[in-house]
């Protein structure tokens, strides 16, 4: 059986078809097994459904108890918006140093590695430089 004639049948135990749809769901009830069961198990979920709610009653009015369902989310909501607060300023003072000094290590680590790869960092050679300590005089500039 399609899906449209599944809701053809729960329309028809509800009532709400016509009267030349009644006898055409009323035939097929008459030829398809499977129609029957849905038309019976649709009636006895009416009939527990029915049963259900009656047997629940509630000490007080239906505003009261959900103003106090309100009330107590209401209060869970602000103790836990104040527990990460505590926990969080402790971390962001942290991090206000934290970040600023990460980013400038960051870039001085960068700065001597590309220096140092380009020979920006070039130091003398040790007979020269020690020469040059030694007697000042002495030193060559080379072109």
């Amino acid at each position: 059986m399609d899906y449209d004639a599944q809701l053809k049948v729960q329309s028809y135990l509800d009532g709400e078809l016509g009267e030349a749809e009644s006898r055409e769901i009323a035939n097929l009830l008459a030829r398809d097994q499977d129609a029957t069961l849905l038309l019976g198990e649709l009636r006895m979920t009416r009939q527990v459904l029915r049963g259900a709610d009656s047997g629940i009653r509630l000490p007080e009015s239906r505003e009261f108890f959900w103003s106090k369902v309100s009330r107590e989310i209401e209060r869970a909501d602000t103790a836990t918006e104040r527990e990460p607060e505590a926990k969080a300023s402790a971390w962001l003072g942290w991090r206000r140093f934290l970040l600023p000094a990460g980013a400038m290590a960051s870039l001085a680590l960068a700065i001597l590695f590309i220096g140092s790869q380009i020979g920006m960092f070039q130091t003398a050679n040790g007979p020269e430089f020690e020469t040059a300590i030694a007697d000042p005089g002495a030193l060559v500039y080379r072109d």
